[in-house]
């Protein structure tokens, strides 16, 4: 293992490969147990799940590496599913005709803390800019604002 990265655990309740850690941790919602999957540097879990009683119906079933791989795929995929839902939040596009001109006209927007940016991008059936303008992050980007905005020649919205 590199510096970066913690040596591979492999106990009944904790399993790590350095990179991620999965917990068996008591399920607070009832009388069972639940299985936390943690990426390394992160307080908090990228998954929580239910997790199978052992033999005894006391205690939980141990981890292995089966169990530990395949928790480990499906943190990745709630992970990257978050990820695309959020790309989706921040940009979206609609495509208008304004003057039989086909338009496609694009809103991204860059989270921060203290004050996010947007901008607001037009183009041609090419793909070449025609406008970029700054907009508020909470401008709403429908066909109808599209339209107006090319039809004003690509003037600032104001909202």
């Amino acid at each position: 293992m590199t510096q970066d990265t913690q040596d591979p655990i492999q106990e009944d309740r904790v399993w790590s490969d350095g990179h991620w850690t999965a917990r068996v941790i008591n399920n607070d919602d009832d009388d069972g147990w639940a299985v936390a999957m943690f990426l390394d540097g992160q307080s908090e879990p990228a998954l929580v799940g239910p997790w199978t009683m052992g033999r005894d119906k006391k205690n939980p079933k141990p981890l292995d590496t089966n169990a530990f791989n395949t928790l480990v795929k499906t943190a990745k995929e709630v992970i990257r599913r978050s990820e695309q839902q959020r790309h989706a939040e921040l940009n979206k596009n609609v495509s208008v005709t304004v003057g039989g001109r086909r338009v496609r006209v694009a809103l991204a927007i860059v989270p921060d803390e203290e004050s996010a940016i947007a901008t607001l991008r037009a183009e041609d059936e090419l793909g070449e800019a025609l406008a970029v303008v700054p907009v508020p992050p909470t401008f709403k980007l429908t066909v109808a604002s599209a339209e107006a905005w090319v039809q004003t020649g690509f003037e600032k919205p104001r909202g």
